[in-house]
């Protein structure tokens, strides 16, 4: 079924990071077949090929690029390799995330949070450090940060990802009012939990969960707003408690 916004994006460019399966694959799915050239990023390149190829089966335009957010001169790469073969980036969706839902915080690994914290949080900081000059030199672009509702409930047994999310969303309102006078615009969506391997979901109906495709539906609406205006937060809630 044609979405109302295809080719809505036709000529634009796209980077999504975590994009190897779950919500990034979704996202880059729908921005792909709404017209955009779409950048698929993440550590495996296994995974973005077979997101890759499902966007070449629907007419999709994508490339495959190996990155590590946590990594500053890896995102710098990226940022090249954007601007060389495209000279332009449009939209930027910070998606790449992990959880860490073991235990209380006194109990975990130092090693956990560091990764937790320099993929959540850091990583969002490089990629909008390193492609936000593209935009200010286009006076235009849209940066949409996946965050969580975690980032604005108590999550016990889950500190060290909450903080993250609270840190993110909070760097997002920051980084917003900087940009807006460039004529960029940066949300921050604030899902749920979503039927994907990231969290576990025990005792849930998964059929009653959000989906990926839920969130993609969302990023989809604020990369196609009115040039006035903008959404700065969307809370996103499944219809029926699973």
């Amino acid at each position: 079924m044609a979405s109302a916004t295809e080719s809505a994006l036709h000529g634009q460019v796209a980077i999504v990071t975590g994009s190897g399966g779950g919500i990034g694959a979704a996202i880059a799915g729908r921005l792909a077949r709404m017209g955009a050239l779409t950048f698929l990023c993440g550590r495996r390149r296994a995974p973005l090929e077979g997101t890759a190829e499902a966007i070449l089966k629907s007419g999709g335009k994508a490339e495959v690029a190996e990155c590590d957010v946590t990594d500053l001169s890896s995102v710098e790469a990226l940022a090249a390799l954007v601007e060389r073969r495209s000279g332009r980036a449009d939209i930027l969706v910070n998606n790449a995330g992990v959880g860490s839902f073991a235990g209380p915080l006194h109990q975990m690994p130092l090693a956990s949070w560091e990764q937790v914290m320099n993929t959540n949080l850091r990583g969002v900081f490089y990629c909008m450090r390193s492609f936000a000059p593209m935009m200010i030199r286009a006076r235009a672009g849209h940066i949409v940060n996946i965050s969580s509702l975690a980032g604005k409930n108590a999550l016990p047994n889950g500190a060290a990802y909450a903080a993250s999310k609270w840190g993110l969303n909070g760097l997002s309102y920051s980084v917003a009012e900087e940009l807006r006078v460039h004529g960029i615009r940066v949300s921050v969506v604030c899902p749920g939990s979503v039927h994907t391997d990231l969290s576990p979901h025990e005792g849930k109906d998964s059929k009653k969960m959000l989906q990926p495709d839920d969130v993609a539906h969302v990023v989809a609406m604020l990369v196609t707003q009115q040039p006035q205006s903008f959404v700065s937060e969307v809370l996103l809630r499944p219809t029926q408690k699973p």
